[in-house]
């Protein structure tokens, strides 16, 4: 059972960052830039590639300050969904369901790769 839960919030943890950065860097680039052209809020995206090799590797400590790190991202969806309108507030609203996916992927794997979860 918890192998198979770890399995899962593993692969659920690392497609939520890929999708993450590759929405970052879509919705700032391509689909709606606050100014035509794009802007450099695409660099927003840099702070997700810090976690991404521990998270591919399964690297419990990357797991658990990864974590946090995710609530940015939760705060801006949070902020942007409320303030904006049209496809913006559709990206916003995919990047809180993929930060909340993030999030309790690495609280389950966090919980369950602790010493209490090892077989003796």
């Amino acid at each position: 059972m918890i192998e198979r839960i770890l399995k899962w919030s593993r692969l659920a943890a690392s497609l939520s960052l890929l999708g993450l950065i590759l929405l970052c860097l879509g919705w700032e680039i391509f689909w709606a830039p606050l100014r035509s052209g794009g802007s450099l809020l695409f660099l927003k995206t840099l702070p997700l590639l810090a976690p991404l090799f521990g998270i591919l590797r399964g690297k419990r400590y990357t797991y658990q300050w990864s974590g946090m790190l995710i609530l940015f991202y939760f705060t801006e969806g949070v902020v942007r969904a409320w303030s904006e309108s049209g496809i913006t507030r559709a990206l916003a609203w995919t990047e809180i369901v993929l930060s909340v996916v993030f999030f309790a992927s690495v609280v389950a794997y966090s919980k369950y790769t602790g010493r209490r979860y090892q077989a003796a």
